[in-house]
């Protein structure tokens, strides 16, 4: 059963930044769910998304695993894809654990390796599908273009990186509207203002956001010959970016 996250409740003496740790791993889905609005109409339409780019003979990844939620819907999507695998990757070896125990109780034909490793030490091959799932954010910002590039180099003609991020708005005016609204939709979902301060304290460091436009470039430079946004709730948006042409 899942713990309802209480890890910013109490005032701490100092707030350390945000990791993925074992306290984080007992709390994660709660967490995510009661703090990421629309994350739940994402993993909804990821089967969908997987079942029009996956190719038969091909590998999907799922890279920032996290407890493995996208790489169930990615399985879900390629069920009736022939010869396809699933490569979950995750840097907290905890996180990795239980997304072993998720996986084992879903039975599946999809044969899914998981990985704990930095997935930008991940190699990209024969790969029809790619999912960064509220990950790039935690990755250094002068090291997303090559990991976008990473991704391309690694895709099939045809295949499609999928992305979903916490966003800055392109419009400054936009932007603290959004902030509020989201701030507004933790408050509603039972996080105190002491919460919600200390979280935000916590994760300033480690997560730097971008804005959609930001990411569009990212995508044209590396190479992808169409990409956009496909939903958007709040500051949280997904986007897809297709290499070549897509069947």
């Amino acid at each position: 059963m899942n713990q309802r996250d209480t890890i910013f409740a109490k005032a701490l003496p100092s707030v350390s930044d945000f990791c993925f740790d074992q306290q984080v791993v007992e709390v994660f889905p709660d967490m995510i769910n009661r703090s990421v609005p629309g994350y739940a109409s994402i993993l909804q339409t990821l089967p969908q998304l997987t079942a029009r780019f996956a190719r038969p003979g091909t590998r999907l990844y799922d890279l920032g695993c996290s407890l493995g939620a996208a790489t169930l819907a990615l399985r879900k999507g390629c069920e009736q894809t022939p010869e396809t695998e699933i490569i979950a990757v995750d840097n907290s070896e905890a996180m990795i654990e239980r997304a072993q125990l998720h996986l084992q109780g879903f039975k599946s034909q999809v044969p899914v390796s998981l990985h704990c490793e930095d997935i930008r030490d991940t190699v990209i091959e024969r790969a029809s599908v790619v999912v960064l799932n509220f990950t790039l954010q935690f990755v250094p910002r002068e090291q997303r273009q090559q990991l976008i590039n990473n991704i391309f180099a690694g895709l099939v003609d045809g295949g499609v990186l999928l992305i979903a991020e916490k966003i800055v708005a392109d419009d400054a005016a936009i932007d603290p509207v959004l902030v509020d609204l989201h701030h507004d939709f933790k408050r509603a979902n039972g996080y105190s203002e002491l919460e919600i301060s200390q979280k935000r304290a916590a994760i300033e460091n480690v997560m730097k956001i971008d804005s959609q436009a930001t990411h569009q470039q990212r995508f044209k430079e590396a190479g992808f010959s169409s990409s956009g946004s496909w939903f958007q709730c709040f500051n949280f948006a997904a986007m897809l970016a297709i290499k070549g042409t897509a069947e």
